[in-house]
């Protein structure tokens, strides 16, 4: 076959020296030896063959060194004993300029800037250099500069975080009649060097009350602002009366500590806490305990609207988690809630989230949260680093049948009636009790009582239902019951997610109806015996 038109030809130079020409080949033209493709290049301003040697793999190249002459009409001729194609390439030298790649970088750096200082081989030529800063994140940004000295160039890149890593790259092209960029340089990776931390910890707080004072279980964590900004942090917590300005108590812990308890005496406490680094520490944040007033598993004071009794409000959840809300007050500049992962756990381990002041509502979920577990939410709003507790919410992320039965202690029979009563203890449940739901059916057929609704078990028999809506009431009485009849009976406690598979039975025997028995005597047995009296008489 003839060959193909070489394609993409262009020439160029890194130095003003040697220009290089490079095409693609084309295919195969399933000619070899000396009847193969053979590759010419002439300029046609100077009609004089280009002296180069043609080299081919990828793509071809071919490299000469040029003289005064700048400006050039390159053809490329390929040809074989089949046919002969050619491409064109005018230019100007100048206009041509592909830059070798920057190397030897090193940089200096302070806690927010960089500068980049690189090595170029193209001296004689004005470069415009662009740099490539790659954040932890893996956000890319970049950044021009045409500033160059006698040896190397430089770049300064500010507005960094401090103790960060960032990766670092710089290529180049021609300032002037700009053709292309040169390759990457190596990447350098540089960490900017340490400075105060940023932002505040987020602190919390458990109060106990013991004997003659309280237990005070702080909790802190970095809020979403909060930056270290450092190789190594510690933490620093102080205490101090907020009265008497006695002289502060504090204890310092290493970074993998995220609480401690202290003992204070039942006085009002300001508590502080900072981070600190090898530079200095964070700005302090501040908790504010007030005078213990009451035996409380929290200690509560009274908020500017007054002393009023919690009480708590039973919420729902959901599959993404477990709505709370509560009434705004506009006295507060935050809400706080609190609540433990695992309530079993004793200590527990406390969770808090801090909401603004136009916030009236939040959904609050967790990994840790499972079905069947009640969780306990107390809401406080802050004023000046001093909380009060507003309400307190309780729920399930997802309630469940009970955990047991309810334990029937009492039943009173007669011939057409009979009376339950149970005991059940509605705490600690898998799900809010609701009510309660009593079955009942005779032994040897399916039930069909007055007032009752139809539960039919999986098998396929009927039983009678009797629903007791209200869980402190644990006592019901089933009528319209045939005299001298087995009954079986179960009660059961119901939740918001069900109530457990009926399983096994209580067994009663209804008594023989004693007026039934009065009635027979009256109408068999006395007129029976009048009857026989009478005969007697007349034999007689």
């Amino acid at each position: 076959e003839p060959p193909d038109t070489p394609n993409d030809f262009s020439c160029q130079t890194q130095d003003m020296r040697i220009v290089t020409c490079t095409w693609s080949q084309g295919g195969d033209t399933y000619l070899y030896g000396r009847h193969s493709p053979k590759y010419t290049l002439s300029d046609e301003f100077s009609k004089k063959m280009v002296p180069c040697t043609v080299t081919c793999s990828e793509q071809c190249s071919c490299s000469w060194e040029i003289g005064r002459q700048r400006i050039y009409n390159i053809t490329v001729t390929v040809e074989n004993p089949l046919g002969k194609k050619t491409a064109t390439d005018v230019f100007d030298v100048t206009h041509r300029t592909y830059p070798a790649a920057p190397f030897q970088l090193w940089e200096e750096c302070t806690d927010t800037e960089i500068t980049l200082y690189w090595k170029y081989r193209n001296k004689g030529i004005e470069l415009f250099c662009q740099t490539e800063v790659r954040q932890p994140d893996g956000k890319v940004e970049l950044r021009n500069s045409s500033g160059t000295h006698l040896n190397y160039a430089s770049i300064t890149v500010g507005g960094l975080q401090p103790y960060t890593e960032y990766t670092a790259r710089v290529h180049c092209g021609a300032a002037k009649h700009f053709w292309r960029w040169s390759e990457w340089s190596e990447a350098r990776t540089i960490r900017t060097k340490e400075s105060t931390p940023s932002g505040k910890l987020d602190i919390w707080r458990d109060i106990t009350p013991v004997l003659g004072g309280r237990n005070v279980t702080l909790f802190w964590k970095q809020a979403p602002s909060f930056r270290a900004n450092g190789r190594s942090i510690s933490y620093e917590v102080t205490w101090e009366k907020v009265e008497d300005g006695s002289k502060p108590e504090s204890i310092s812990f290493s970074s993998v500590y995220n609480s401690t308890r202290i003992s204070v005496d039942n006085h009002s406490y300001r508590i502080s806490i900072m981070a600190k680094n090898n530079v200095n520490y964070s700005l302090p944040s501040v908790l504010i305990i007030p005078r213990a007033t009451g035996n409380h598993r929290k200690t509560l004071f009274c908020s500017f609207l007054g002393t009023e009794e919690l009480k708590e409000e039973q919420v729902n959840g959901t599959d993404d988690g477990i709505f709370i809300s509560w009434e705004p007050r506009h006295i507060y500049d935050s809400y706080i809630i609190d609540w433990c992962n695992f309530p079993m756990l004793q200590p527990c381990d406390l969770q808090w989230k801090r909401f603004g002041p136009n916030t009236s509502s939040a959904l609050i979920n967790s990994a840790a949260f499972v079905p069947g577990v009640r969780y306990n939410f107390h809401i406080y709003g802050s004023l000046a680093n001093r909380p009060s507790l507003l309400e307190t919410k309780t729920g399930y992320l997802r309630e469940l049948p009970p955990l047991r039965d309810p334990t029937v202690e009492k039943v009173e029979l007669t011939f057409n009636a009979v009376a339950l009563t149970w005991d059940y203890h509605i705490a600690n449940e898998s799900g809010f009790v609701r009510g309660y739901h009593v079955y009942m059916s005779p032994v040897q057929e399916d039930c069909s009582l007055k007032g009752s609704k139809k539960h039919v078990l999986p098998d396929g028999s009927v039983l009678c239902k009797y629903t007791i809506e209200n869980p402190e009431e644990k006592r019901y009485t089933v009528k319209h019951l045939l005299p001298n009849t087995k009954y079986k009976l179960v009660v059961k406690a119901y939740t918001g997610g069900g109530e457990t598979p009926i399983i096994n039975f209580r067994y009663i025997d209804t008594p023989f109806n004693s007026n039934m028995l009065y009635l027979l005597v009256l109408l068999v047995i006395v007129p029976s015996l009048v009857a026989a009296i009478c005969s007697w008489k007349m034999k007689w």
